[in-house]
């Protein structure tokens, strides 16, 4: 019954989709007005049909209805309920009706805005999503169905399976359960959603872009409620870039949380391009320019995240984040050529409409500094995007086996990264149209003084690692920047209204969230380039060899082994060793890096413990266990939590500036054009 039901909401969600991009497409093609009465009933069974299809999954794994050929292969009756909820979204079927999930809700908000609004947009980019949905939907129909029932039953799992649900059923007494991996940690429950919802998010800055060009309205039309909605995405897929990162150092025991893997890259490029969108269009609603630039990058975002889940979910790369091999590659591949050739297409036939803007007066002002901005940003994307795909290319043409791996990533992300803090600091600052050197000197050379001082401490204190002290150097001067650029706006408005300076502050940020939540996202971003390279550049790694009772030193720590410890958790057993953590000879904490296993064939995963401090973090991660004591990779990585809580900041800002409200985004960055 669950198949039965499963697959009739997909299929309505189908024709929803169909009708809502049939009834929008006259906004499209004749810039016809299409009522909210017209999209309201489509939109709603798209919406309808997505949770239907969303809850049948779900009540398919909390029931253990192993007749459905997805429960059966990825989840088991002994799997504890949050990890059976995330089995919903585990694997490949059913992390595409997530994906659908998500579009359809995106959907239903854009109706619910643009409609209230009664934005001229909204009926073109109501029918773009609708023609997104019958993409995504019309996947889940066929060839990734995630209600196929089984038809031939393994020991565990299923063996064979048919897309009817009326075919004859055979299924296994119990699943296979999910990869290891993926219910290892709690967060994997989180990271993967929040990926989504920001992948999925890019659709709604897409489709209001292509309905501008469709129905020939450039300017700012557009512009305003596309960058809102890039910023919903962009907060999410921020989160979920660092939530990932959290899972990988928390469960793959390598010590690492970021390896220019494929899948990671993936979600990194439409970050990059999106980052460059919100910038640029500050600067075409303030001045008019990067018109043709802004459309660009909106269609290069939402191709980015085709792209990405492409590589997910195709198979074609060998990553801990992709599926196996499946046919919907090459479906894929094909729909990411529709929409960059359909798109690319429309934009240069309208081109000519919307590359009249004026001209720069001067590449020494704030446009300047965000034209500046977003070509680093582009290359960034560029040099991702061509070590990505690079491999792949001569796989294809050549049949040969190469890879790119993180020397080269790195010898272009690292500079690039210093020029972008170096922009970040400069550029909120600078005056639009021309700064002139006196005004920009006054503004920055406090920070620079600062900046300059903490560069000598760390000299002296730490060492002379040159990539930490640039670091160090630039993340201050942005922090600094910022910080100043505030107390010189708060004693203006004290001087002119005698306000406190806390009531002057907190009017201050509240007159400009928009503004002042980019400066969040800068300070989250200077914190978490400390966090790296101070984890990078002065971690320290070894290996320790102990048995029972015996003690070691290690990076200022002292590692007493207690003994090893076994026991059994509901769908795993746990072997483990106790570790007690002293400095000084005092005790501070306990670990219990341990072996995990599911029952799977490729055998326990080794899970790391970690210890973490202000200082930094102790990382241990088992490499034997057995009676006669252990031996463990260990590593020390100062100021790691910087990481985790930079990227957090950094997608707080995001939360911050939408609360902007309704105001046209031509009348923000009031604080931030204010003299300092």
């Amino acid at each position: 019954m669950i198949a039965w039901l499963g697959l009739g909401a997909i299929l309505i969600a189908l024709v929803a989709a169909t009708t809502l991009a049939w009834r929008g497409l006259p906004a499209l093609t004749s810039r016809a007005s299409v009522t909210a009465e017209r999209t309201r009933g489509p939109v709603l069974w798209l919406l309808g049909g997505a949770v239907a299809a969303m809850t049948m999954l779900e009540a398919g794994l909390l029931t253990d209805d192993f007749s459905i050929a997805y429960v059966a292969n990825n989840h088991r009756s002994a799997t504890p309920l949050i990890f059976t909820v995330a089995s919903g979204w585990a694997a490949l079927e059913g992390s595409i009706v997530l994906w659908g999930l998500v579009l359809a809700g995106f959907t239903a908000s854009a109706f619910r805005v643009m409609h209230r609004r009664q934005h001229p947009l909204a009926g073109g980019t109501l029918s773009v999503l609708g023609m997104l949905a019958m993409f995504w939907f019309g996947l889940m129909a066929t060839v990734a169905n995630p209600f196929a029932v089984c038809t031939a039953a393994a020991e565990a799992g299923c063996s064979l399976s048919a897309w009817a649900p009326w075919s004859v059923v055979d299924a296994p007494v119990d699943g296979r359960g999910a990869n290891p991996l993926l219910q290892n940690h709690i967060l994997m429950a989180v990271h993967p959603p929040m990926l989504y919802v920001g992948y999925v998010g890019f659709s709604v800055p897409f489709a209001i872009g292509i309905a501008s060009l469709a129905a020939l309205r450039s300017g700012s039309t557009w512009l305003s409620i596309a960058r809102r909605w890039t910023l919903t995405a962009w907060g999410f897929l921020t989160t979920g870039i660092v939530l990932g990162a959290w899972w990988s150092y928390e469960v793959l025991g390598w010590g690492g949380y970021w390896a220019w893997d494929p899948v990671e890259n993936a979600s990194f490029i439409p970050w990059l391009l999106a980052t460059a969108f919100i910038h640029s269009a500050v600067v075409q609603a303030r001045r008019g320019v990067l018109q043709s630039w802004n459309y660009i990058l909106v269609i290069g975002t939402f191709a980015a995240t085709v792209l990405g889940t492409f590589l997910t979910r195709s198979g074609v790369v060998a990553s801990v984040h992709s599926f196996t091999q499946s046919s919907i590659g090459p479906v894929l591949l094909g729909f990411l050529a529709i929409v960059l050739v359909g798109s690319l297409t429309l934009f240069t036939a309208r081109v000519h409409l919307v590359n009249s803007a004026p001209r720069l007066d001067s590449l020494a002002s704030r446009e300047g500094a965000f034209l500046l901005n977003n070509l680093l940003l582009a290359v960034f994307a560029f040099v991702v995007l061509s070590g990505t795909l690079f491999p792949l290319v001569v796989e294809a043409f050549q049949g040969a086996t190469v890879g790119v791996g993180r020397p080269f990533f790195d010898r272009w992300a690292v500079p690039l990264s210093y020029c972008l803090l170096l922009a970040m600091g400069v550029g909120p600052v600078t005056p639009f149209r021309v700064a002139r050197p006196r005004v920009l000197w006054e503004r920055l050379r406090t920070p620079l003084r600062v900046s300059l001082a903490v560069a000598a401490v760390v000299v002296l204190v730490i060492g002379r690692n040159r990539h930490l002290i640039v670091v160090t150097l630039l993340a201050t001067f942005v922090v600094a920047v910022i910080i100043r650029h505030l107390l010189t706006l708060v004693r203006s408005r004290r001087s002119t209204n005698g306000e406190s300076m806390r009531r002057a502050a907190a009017r201050l940020v509240r007159r400009d969230p928009g503004y002042w939540g980019g400066q969040i996202s800068h300070v989250g971003v200077a914190l978490l380039a400390v966090g790296i390279s101070a984890s990078a550049n002065l971690a320290v790694s070894g290996s320790v060899e102990l048995s029972p009772g015996e003690k070691t030193r290690f990076a200022g720590y002292e590692l007493a082994y207690d003994g090893p410890f076994s026991r059994v958790e509901p769908s795993r057993t746990v072997v483990g060793a106790r570790l007690e953590v002293l400095v000084d000879g005092r005790s501070v904490g306990f670990l219990d890096p341990r072996l995990n296993d599911y029952g799977s064939p490729s055998g326990p995963v080794v899970t790391p413990a970690v210890h973490s401090t202000p200082r930094g973090d102790l990382y241990v991660s088992l490499t034997r266990l057995d009676t006669e004591g252990l031996s463990a990779d260990v590593r020390a990585y100062p100021l790691q939590w910087l990481v985790w809580l930079g990227g957090l900041v950094t997608a707080s800002g995001a939360g911050f500036s939408l609360t902007a409200g309704h105001r046209r985004l031509a009348t923000s960055e009031v604080t931030g054009n204010a003299k300092a």
